[in-house]
């Protein structure tokens, strides 16, 4: 090799070093990912880009999880059994918390998030946080269960299940509406929030100090009431198989007077080119005079998994998609209810977002499905068994024997429900 080919090589070989070198000397980046389901995850797309620009040091990434709760919570625990999840933060469903906590699958939050980490939360957001005293997840968005009403067709929504049958039954006649309620009775979770409702609002409890009580007069009364519903024509009998989309689309069509469904659907419900755009008001579920008018708390939260690498890191990101900016974002880009105080008393929030006060002080009347590890399997056994009363194959009260026996009978061989 000649004299100038040694030298080309030599600069060749330095330059690679100065490279090296170069890139040795930058920090690396921590990767940090969340596993989320797919409507989170669209949303959320512009907030990890904001993150990611003001963090330099650490890489956010979403994995768009699929669109169904159950099939989201199939995928990360899959992930988490096989002992080497490539996730660090899940965003949760309320119901999963005591069941991954039990688990060891989940980081306590009190040590990296403080005292006052709730602080700032709504009434009622603050719930289905915490299990056998540790905080596990923070809220990123609320969710409850709301009772959609036509304001074009009457002056106030009814507060009782007499007001909601006459009220439907009178607008029928009229031929105004071709039926006066529709709601979720399909076999699946959608079923068990919707009857928690109209239970705890006839006077019963799912768990009455710790074990079942779905025998009792109340919680009968709850299951006929909503067969009733059917026979009397209130309810379409094809309630039997509608979930959330089913309802939303005989309801937006104005087939029917009132819905019982999530916040997402006001949005839906005014979008532009909906016959409903300014004609729907939303409240809690009727109640028995001197019963609580409640909501299901539905909430998604953001948890950090105990086996991951960049805790410290995951902690910076979930404080990040839950801060007051965020939220903030979410409410104003996709219509998300926030969960903050702060934010649902922004000035600027309430301007375009009129419904707001309304979603608060439903929020307020949340309550929880059972707080319990074994929660799908009560669940599991509730909507199947409510499903045939609503469908009419069995009378609502051997139908509630049954649900309270196989209810016992879980609890005992699981444990307890604690």
């Amino acid at each position: 090799m000649g004299r100038r080919g040694w030298l080309v090589g030599l600069s060749c070989l330095l330059g690679s070093l100065l490279i090296s070198l170069v890139l040795w000397a930058q920090p690396r980046k921590e990767p940090v990912s969340i596993l989320m389901p797919a409507p989170f995850a669209d949303a959320t797309v512009e907030l990890v880009e904001t993150f990611n620009r003001e963090h330099p040091n650490i890489d956010l990434t979403v994995t768009r999880g699929p669109l169904e709760t159950e099939a989201v919570s199939d995928l990360a625990i899959s992930s988490l059994l096989l002992g080497n999840s490539p996730y660090d933060v899940l965003l949760m469903d309320v119901t999963w918390t005591p069941k991954y906590a039990k688990a060891g699958w989940l980081e306590p939050l009190d040590g990296w998030l403080g005292d006052d980490a709730l602080s700032d939360l709504a009434p009622g957001a603050e719930l289905g946080n915490a299990f056998d005293g540790h905080l596990w997840r923070f809220p990123l968005v609320a969710d409850m269960g709301l009772l959609f009403w036509r304001t074009d067709l009457m002056d106030a929504p009814p507060r009782t299940p007499a007001e909601l049958e006459a009220i439907s039954a009178s607008l029928q006649q009229q031929g105004r509406v071709r039926w006066g309620y529709v709601w979720q009775g399909r076999q699946y979770e959608g079923l068990s929030c919707t009857y928690l409702e109209v239970l705890r609002g006839f006077g019963g409890r799912w768990l009455r100090d710790g074990s079942p009580a779905l025998d009792s007069q109340e919680a009968i009364a709850a299951s006929q009431w909503l067969r009733s519903l059917v026979n009397r024509g209130v309810t379409p009998p094809s309630v039997a198989n509608m979930a959330e989309p089913e309802a939303l689309q005989a309801f937006e069509s104005g087939d029917a007077a009132f819905m019982r469904n999530w916040p997402y659907a006001w949005a839906e419900l005014n979008k532009p080119g909906s016959m409903l755009a300014g004609k729907v008001g939303i409240t809690t579920m009727v109640s028995l005079p001197g019963e609580p008018h409640v909501a299901t708390q539905g909430s998604w939260g953001l948890a950090v998994l105990s086996g991951s690498n960049h805790k410290k890191a995951a902690v910076e990101a979930l404080q990040f998609l839950t801060s007051t900016a965020a939220q903030k974002e979410l409410n104003l880009n996709w219509g998300y209810t926030p969960t903050r105080l702060s934010v649902f008393e922004d000035p600027e929030l309430i301007s375009a977002n009129p419904v707001l006060p309304e979603l608060q002080a439903a929020l307020a009347a949340a309550v929880l499905r059972p707080v319990t590890p074994i929660y799908a399997q009560l669940s599991d056994l509730l909507y199947r068994e409510v499903n045939t009363v609503i469908a009419g194959e069995i009378a609502a009260a051997p139908a509630m024997e049954t649900l309270q026996r196989n209810s016992v009978q879980l609890e005992r061989s699981t444990g307890g429900v604690q």
